[in-house]
């Protein structure tokens, strides 16, 4: 069984102490805005931690195995989806693959893998496993106030070569650096398709998965350079119909977030106050608090 109706949801997460999402163009900086000097972490960011997530708690098993992880060789998995279909003869051609037996691969990494049903994906390089375009998609998170990554330096003691230990005989140390956020507190907005859902077979069990991972996943992503990381909120406004109901930013918009002190700098989740609106919400709509 696949959804019934269409989903659009609000997460809020704070980091504290820690580096959420850092840029490998500004030398692992905080993600920021240019303009407005706000906090930024991106998409790619957030799915990485809920496929993280699934697979720490599924242990990689199908159905809830992960496509994208780190060292898999993705056209290893198209050759095992052809292999698992029966289609051993279609491995060795050199013409191109039939599209039915192209439509048979899709379905059967669609069947055993998560991440392709709940955010789709490009399956096309080597044996081609055609394309899914996930019923789930996430925003970039925004900061609600501008941050100021702080830069801090550090050291190490070890040494990696005897020359090392020869150049650290006079108390020499290796010097590096670390990135942070003193405080900052993200909102992200995310949408989740119910036509899509039946073309890829992203059931509401997988939806049941999907938000425990949003409520869960950064209790299982600690790291020094993460600092602290948590879900603060979780909003899923339901709608009546597969088509939806109302607007998505009618409904982002009842979600918002406050700072409580204008005459201090944040650095608590205890100097913001999340406010929603339940009042006289849209015909059809249904609003559940997660967190």
């Amino acid at each position: 069984m696949t959804l019934q109706h269409r989903y659009d949801f609000v997460l809020i997460f704070d980091v504290k102490n820690g580096n959420p999402n850092g840029d490998p163009d500004a030398g692992n900086l905080p993600r920021t805005d240019a303009e407005t000097g706000r906090g930024l972490v991106s998409d790619v960011c957030l799915k990485r931690k809920v496929r993280n997530f699934v697979s720490l708690l599924k242990e990689d098993k199908s159905p809830y195995k992960i496509y994208i992880k780190e060292k898999a060789v993705l056209n290893k998995v198209h050759e095992e989806a052809y292999i698992s279909i029966d289609e051993h003869d279609e491995l060795k051609s050199k013409k191109k693959i039939k599209p039915d037996v192209v439509e048979k691969a899709r379905d059967w990494m669609c069947t055993n893998f998560y991440d392709v049903r709940t955010f789709g994906a490009v399956m096309s390089t080597g044996i081609n496993c055609g394309q899914v375009r996930g019923p789930v998609q996430m925003t970039f998170a925004n900061s609600i106030d501008a941050i100021v990554p702080q830069e801090h330096t550090i050291t190490r003691m070890a040494v990696t070569t005897e020359k090392e230990a020869e150049d650290q005989a006079g108390g020499n140390r290796t010097m590096g650096r670390k990135f942070t956020v003193p405080y900052g507190i993200y909102m992200s907005h995310g949408f989740i398709s119910a036509h899509l859902a039946e073309q890829t077979g992203f059931s509401p069990d997988d939806l049941k998965l999907f938000l425990q991972a949003l409520k869960e996943m950064f209790e299982h992503d600690r790291s020094a350079a993460r600092g602290e990381m948590t879900t603060r909120g979780l909003y899923v406004f339901k709608h009546r119909s597969k088509l939806g109901n109302c607007h998505a930013h009618k409904l982002f918009e009842r979600i918002t977030i406050e700072r409580k002190h204008r005459d201090r700098v944040p650095r608590d989740f205890s100097d913001y106050e999340i406010v929603v609106n339940r009042e006289n919400l849209p015909a059809g709509i249904e609003l559940k608090e997660y967190m």
